[in-house]
């Protein structure tokens, strides 16, 4: 559990983000060592105040069956009648506490979401352009596809079903089109024949995290 004060405009506003924190098995063990920190964001699906219903699927379910996991891995939950979009402030109170009190390798900062935490992924990135070393957004899309020049040197790929019904393929080909046009370092992996979950095959997946571990980022 997190909770924090940041003041804006004179204005106190409590944040508070219950949330699931998943520790590497040496964690204990390798005392000098500093992880890599995965941020995942959940779906509309899991909002509410039951940590319970993340763990029923994507990498909540992933890391739980895995002994070998070496991420640090922060699971946060949208309350109740919010969405990431607002949350924001409370993600980066989050953050700020788990780097203080925990051993992570801040150059390897790792960001991912699926459906309403895809588009999440997407523009807490774009809020947080110096951040990340890497980005996985799942069946997302993008608020800020003018923006998406502030992104174009972080490495991201990006996950859609091709018969999505939820969240249309598009709203993933946009923002990879307004970044490739910039520049940006990007890949797409399409399934042609999944729908709205393409977060069980992406994150079964070792080759996604053996190359979130090859992107790390100057401090």
């Amino acid at each position: 559990m997190q909770t924090g004060l940041v003041f804006e405009k004179d204005i106190i506003i409590r944040v508070h983000l219950n949330y699931l924190l998943h520790l590497p098995k040496d964690y204990e063990q390798e005392e000098a060592k500093s992880w890599p920190l995965i941020l995942f964001l959940h779906g509309a699906g899991e909002i509410g105040d039951n940590l319970e219903m993340l763990r029923v699927q994507a990498l909540p379910k992933v890391i739980e069956q895995k002994d070998d996991f070496p991420f640090i891995v922060v699971s946060p939950q949208c309350p109740s009648g919010s969405s990431w979009h607002n949350e924001f402030i409370a993600l980066d109170e989050l953050m700020q506490e788990i780097i203080d009190n925990y051993k992570v390798d801040q150059s390897r900062l790792y960001l991912t979401g699926l459906s309403m935490g895809g588009f999440a992924a997407w523009d807490y990135a774009i809020v947080h352009p110096d951040w990340y070393a890497a980005v996985i957004p799942i069946c997302g899309g993008t608020s800020y596809p003018y923006n998406l020049d502030l992104i174009k040197e972080v490495p991201i790929w990006v996950f859609h079903g091709a018969k999505d019904d939820i969240v249309p393929i598009e709203e993933s080909q946009i923002a990879v089109d307004a970044l490739l046009n910039v520049g940006g370092k990007v890949k797409f992996t399409v399934y042609p024949e999944a729908g709205h979950d393409a977060w069980t095959e992406t994150y079964n997946n070792p080759e996604v995290f053996q190359w979130l571990l090859e992107q790390s980022k100057s401090l």
